[in-house]
């Protein structure tokens, strides 16, 4: 393939990564908690904690696990947010030889149930706040070892014990469960350091994360990312940043603000792995949703990064207080996970005095597949140029390349391209065509340049602030309701979050409400999916096969 695009990287960038360099993620990690033991490495409600803490205690951890008899291979639920617990946890899953399984802390029990069965995870490490969805649902798995961690674990003495009360006692953010197997995190550290951590052979073709995504069939699947996927994209996103990192002035240590959550491989890779590697201090938010809280964190540091979704560029700028801050090092400001709107992208260079970058991935690419320059002077609205060793590619219907500047399905092939879908060989074989490209699902347009535009999505996935979400599970939900007769899930513009959540319903019960709905909702969908509109029809449009068309429904909103 002509890879003319390479014409127009910023001077310095490689056409080519060497992902080799590394034999797997733990010799990644380990080299990096070598070179920088004594630097600080996370930072989470002021409680510092540095490359060699997170090697002794991701150590203790996987020895712990290692105990317990799990093989080579098996793997480990992760379901905590950005604290100090979670970094640490990864980092023993790997060291330890497993895989790890990112699950959202706020799913539901069904969607957990789902997730840990599919996956077949055999140990979970969880924050107590979701320990009672836990509960639920740990009968009807296979997992036999649950780990319990507390927000004030590792925050110190007096301060982690305050926490924990204010966490339980007066915020009421911990609701009663019971997990009479379960053991403290702090217990297991504990049990750890009496254990040594047997090293384990891992290769490129080791399974490192199943990051699960939506299925088109309405149930989610894991995208099995090898050591190779991983290391590949951390070298990429990388190679790719030192444009910017590299402008004067220099500075001594990377500060990297992580708001994303660590569960989404956007974050996962662009804050935790890479500024792992870049002996970068991460400063980890459990809450961006608290925009004021969020905001008084950043004060108390001259970051240099900063990744985001559109959503939260767009919070902040409008919180009077963040307006404040000193962006005197901010180096790069990296937009991704949902489209940048060009009015957010206007005010953030306005008020900070750095562009968004915006990129382009999947959590079947490891992230990062497309990205704008890192020293980019302007918003562009396209998802940018491919990444070193990557190829994009425009497929017509057929599977074969458009011209130039004509509409196609894009495609990627890299060393970063998932192995598959977990378990699911027929689920691979719909994405992947014979010379080893993804398809996306994403309809786009790529110039002379080598820049691509997204232009549609050929599948009918929402994406609200940088989350899949797909209709067929909403409507399986919806429609289990007893007074739906039928439903039709489609995504509607959302100026908050990009796209929302929108349910046609054919009322059975003609007294049913939309808030009777959302209500139910709650109970089976995690936040983001959950609808936030909700119109009654007499009758939806169909197919001459009765199949629902969804795309009439989405495309009668454009005409209103």
């Amino acid at each position: 393939m002509d890879k003319f695009w390479l014409k127009s990287y910023p001077k310095g960038v490689p056409a080519e990564i060497d992902y080799t360099q590394y034999r797997s993620l733990v010799h990644l990690l380990e080299e990096a908690f070598r070179k920088y033991a004594a630097r600080n490495a996370y930072v989470c409600m002021d409680k510092f904690i540095t490359f060699a803490e997170v090697d002794e205690m991701s150590k203790k951890l996987g020895a712990w696990l290692q105990s317990k008899g799990l093989k080579k291979g098996a793997r480990v639920a992760v379901m905590l947010p950005n604290v100090l617990q979670y970094p640490i946890t990864i980092a023993a899953v790997l060291r330890a030889g497993y895989t790890v399984v990112n699950v959202n802390p706020l799913y539901t029990p069904r969607e957990l149930e789902h997730q840990l069965n599919d996956s077949g995870a055999e140990a979970i490490v969880i924050l107590e706040n979701f320990a009672v969805t836990l509960e639920h649902v740990l009968a009807k798995t296979q997992v036999k070892h649950v780990v319990v961690a507390r927000m004030g674990d590792l925050l110190g003495g007096v301060k982690g014990m305050i926490v924990n009360f204010v966490v339980r006692n007066v915020k009421k953010m911990v609701p009663a469960f019971s997990l009479p197997t379960a053991v403290q995190f702090k217990q297991v550290l504990s049990a750890g350091s009496k254990l040594s951590l047997k090293p384990v052979d891992l290769g490129h073709d080791d399974v490192a994360f199943l990051q699960y995504t939506g299925g088109t069939t309405g149930v989610s699947k894991g995208a099995t990312l090898t050591h190779r996927n991983v290391i590949a994209n951390v070298l990429q996103s990388d190679a790719w940043l030192q444009p910017a990192l590299e402008k004067e002035p220099k500075v001594e240590q990377l500060i990297v603000v992580c708001a994303l959550p660590l569960y989404h491989i956007f974050a996962l890779t662009s804050c935790c792995l890479l500024g792992t590697r870049a002996g970068a201090l991460n400063i980890l938010i459990p809450n961006p949703r608290d925009i004021p809280g969020f905001v008084k964190e950043l004060a108390k540091y001259k970051f240099n990064m900063f990744p985001a979704v559109n959503t939260l560029f767009n919070g902040l700028l409008n919180n009077a207080e963040f307006a404040k801050l000193d962006f005197s090092s901010l180096k790069v400001s990296n937009g991704g996970g949902m489209a940048v709107q060009r009015s957010v992208a206007d005010r953030w260079i306005a008020l900070t005095g750095c562009p968004i970058a915006e990129g382009y991935g999947l959590s079947e690419t490891s992230p990062l597949a497309t990205c704008n320059p890192a020293d980019t002077k302007e918003y562009t609205g396209s998802i940018g140029l491919p990444a070193p060793s990557t190829e994009i590619a425009i497929l017509d219907d057929a599977g074969n390349p458009v011209p130039l500047g004509e509409r196609g399905e894009i495609a990627i092939r890299g060393p970063q391209v998932m192995a598959g879908y977990w378990n699911r060989p027929d689920e691979t074989a719909k994405v992947m065509t014979a010379d080893g490209f993804f398809k996306s699902g994403d309809v786009g347009i790529m110039d002379e340049r080598g820049y691509t535009k997204i232009v549609d999505r050929k599948k009918d996935m929402i994406l609200v602030s940088g989350f899949n979400v797909f209709p067929t599970e909403i409507e399986e939900v919806v429609s289990a309701h007893p007074g739906v007769l039928e439903c039709a899930c489609v995504g509607v513009p959302d100026a908050h979050s990009g796209e929302a959540v929108k349910v046609f319903i054919v009322r059975k019960d003609p007294a049913l409400t939309a808030e009777q709905v959302i209500e139910y909702c709650k109970e089976e969908l995690t936040a983001y999916k959950k609808p936030k509109y909700i119109e009654f029809r007499t009758e939806l449009p169909k197919s001459n096969v009765g199949k629902i068309l969804r795309r009439e429904l989405r495309d009668q909103k454009k005409a209103a």
